[in-house]
């Protein structure tokens, strides 16, 4: 096909023909890429992605779990090392070359079951981000009862204490209204799934099923649609977590729970989980290494401004994770005040912690209680929804970058009734159970890996030095030192010390051995990818030794670049002339990957 389109070109150019060259443009060139309606629409919609779920869910049980302070310090840490210069080099290849997850990885097909892995974690994701996402709309309708149906006990729940108390109660064992509304009323939880996971509460698949008609509605029309609801979806978010951040450091006992955020148990930090749970969660909080981050700037012009709007994102997730961790953790210190309690030994986590702490919090409020239970969760659900059509908007292009042809509200809906029945598993009384497996084997375990090879591929295979050209020629702006060495050394050693470790002193869940033993199928599933799809491009190669074929998969494809034909064709021009003055200098291997590490410090 590349061979034959430059053919034709030639014979332009000799002729002096017009109206063949707009043919052969209709039958060789792809086609022009959707675009954001404005450069504003890209930010926001990836502030909706990267802020949600995250942070407002993950990263205040990710630090309770991992001693609130203890974690913050390797958090904040992994954030500068880790977290944006993933971010920062995602957005740099789906800008530069406008492909999406998988076609992406055209930049070496060798590698290509990456970005199919990254793909399939994500459809794992889209099940149970939809299932929480339905817990808040059940809540929010339930916010319009008047008392609030979590802020008194029923005649049956015995240790319970109301959650609209503003007292000390001297009973330790007692616990909030607001824990019991949502373990017996909402979930029905069961304690194990020796016996199963029961069935789903219909309540909740109602909910569930009105996510899903909301994900459709503003996916259907493509990223334009997508875009114009970013402007609200990032925005009001902010002002109802504001509110929550003032009104809720009021509450007695708020001192306990932010002392405990914000103080270090320095013995925690040698202890390698703590850092690998600080990895996993700037993965989440900011989307990285999913693919998600590259498909949103596959669709943003050539010479938007990326380092701008990275450096603004990271920096704000990074404020609204505290923050929320700060609201979250003034909640469980009130609670912890109430019960007798110390904040360490209060046992909330995953889900639990979000739909128990701010509940309760709400409760207590001398005023407003419905108003205020009603833009929580409504604040809830946009930064839920606002996630969820990311990830749904990733798989899509991964989907129509493979066929084109198929219409993009047909590849919605499909997606929409996928994750509408993958929900329904989560919403079962043995959901948490099946979240908490998922989630551990099948996306935070194979996404470690997962970005270890993605980086080989883009900084190793690709080259940073090659990455810094593309951004000159994007950006007119030269590579710091920092990302160079952050992207050719620092951040792959550090994600790959952790992966061992997390292998070293890994732990099974709580959950029957047949439960544990999916997991790990999940996790060889989702990483098995990228064995197949090595097989396929190497068997698509006609070179005749094996060598010949790996170093011919590791290359670019011939059609890789800049979608603008003149840009794509002045990029291959200046990279072929840099890897003949590379390969008269270089003897092998070897010395080629030593010259890419020393060219790390100096970008030519």
């Amino acid at each position: 096909m590349a061979g034959a389109s430059t053919t034709t070109t030639t014979q332009l150019t000799i002729d002096g023909s017009v109206a063949p060259e707009v043919n052969i443009r209709e039958l060789h060139e792809p086609k022009e890429r959707e675009k954001w309606g404005r450069g504003i629409e890209f930010l926001l919609s990836c502030i909706a992605l990267s802020v949600g779920f995250g942070n407002i869910w993950r990263f205040p049980y990710t630090a309770m779990q991992n001693g609130g302070g203890a974690f913050l310090i390797p958090y904040l840490i992994m954030l500068l090392l880790v977290g944006r210069p993933l971010y920062y080099l995602e957005m740099v290849m789906g800008q530069f070359a406008s492909r999406g997850c998988i076609k992406v990885f055209d930049v070496a097909p060798l590698m290509r079951g990456v970005g199919v892995g990254q793909t399939l974690a994500l459809l794992l994701i889209l099940g149970y981000y939809a299932a929480v996402l339905s817990v808040s709309v059940r809540y929010s309708v339930a916010s319009f009862g008047s008392p609030l149906a979590w802020a008194r006990c029923e005649p049956d729940w015995s240790g319970c204490v109301d959650s609209e108390f503003k007292g000390r109660v001297q009973n330790a064992s007692l616990r909030p209204s607001a824990e019991y509304y949502f373990n017996r009323t909402v979930l029905h939880n069961f304690w194990t799934v020796e016996d199963g996971i029961g069935v789903p509460d219909w309540k909740l698949a109602v909910c569930l099923l009105l996510c899903w008609m909301c994900i459709t509605g503003i996916l259907i029309k493509g990223i334009r649609s997508s875009g114009k609801a970013s402007y609200f979806l990032a925005i009001f978010p902010y002002v109802i977590l504001l509110v929550l951040l003032v009104r809720t450091c009021t509450l007695e006992g708020a001192d306990q729970g932010i002392l405990y955020l914000m103080k270090p148990q320095w013995e925690k930090l040698i202890d390698v989980q703590v850092w690998y749970a600080a990895v996993t969660q700037c993965f989440f909080s900011l989307t990285i290494s999913l693919g998600s981050v590259i498909v949103f700037a596959s669709y943003n012009s050539f010479t938007n401004n990326i380092y701008r709007d990275a450096m603004i994102i990271s920096w704000l997730d990074t404020f609204t994770s505290i923050v929320s961790g700060i609201v979250v953790f003034v909640i469980v210190g009130n609670i912890a005040h109430i019960t007798g309690n110390r904040v360490e030994d209060m046992q909330l986590q995953g889900p639990q912690l979000t739909f128990i702490t701010y509940p309760d919090a709400i409760a207590k409020f001398d005023a407003a209680q419905n108003v205020f239970a009603v833009l929580f969760f409504l604040m809830f659900f946009l930064l839920g929804l606002g996630s969820n059509t990311g990830i749904v908007t990733t798989i899509v292009t991964a989907v129509r970058d493979r066929f084109p042809e198929l219409p993009n509200w047909k590849v919605v809906i499909s997606i929409a009734i996928y994750g509408f029945c993958c929900g329904l598993v989560y919403i079962t009384p043995g959901g948490l159970h099946v979240l908490d497996v998922v989630d551990k084997y099948g996306v935070t375990l194979t996404t470690l890996t997962l970005v270890m090879l993605e980086i080989v591929t883009f900084c190793w295979m690709y080259g940073v030095e090659q990455i810094g050209h593309d951004i000159q020629l994007m950006l007119s702006r030269r590579t710091g030192v920092f990302w160079r060495v952050c992207w050719s050394f620092v951040t792959f050693g550090i994600i790959a010390v952790i992966w061992v470790f997390s292998f070293i002193q890994y732990t099974p869940l709580p959950v029957p051995l047949g439960v544990t033993v999916f997991g790990w199928c999940l996790y060889a599933f989702v990483i098995s990818q990228v064995a197949i799809w090595a097989v396929y491009a190497l068997c698509e190669r006609k070179e005749e030794k094996l060598l010949d074929r790996i170093k011919a998969a590791c290359q670019p494809t011939s059609d890789w670049g800049p979608e603008d034909s003149t840009v794509r064709s002045q990029y291959q021009t200046e990279r072929s002339k840099r890897s003949e003055e590379n390969r008269a200098q270089s003897v092998g291997v070897g010395k080629c990957v030593l010259r890419k590490m020393c060219n790390t410090f100096v970008q030519k």
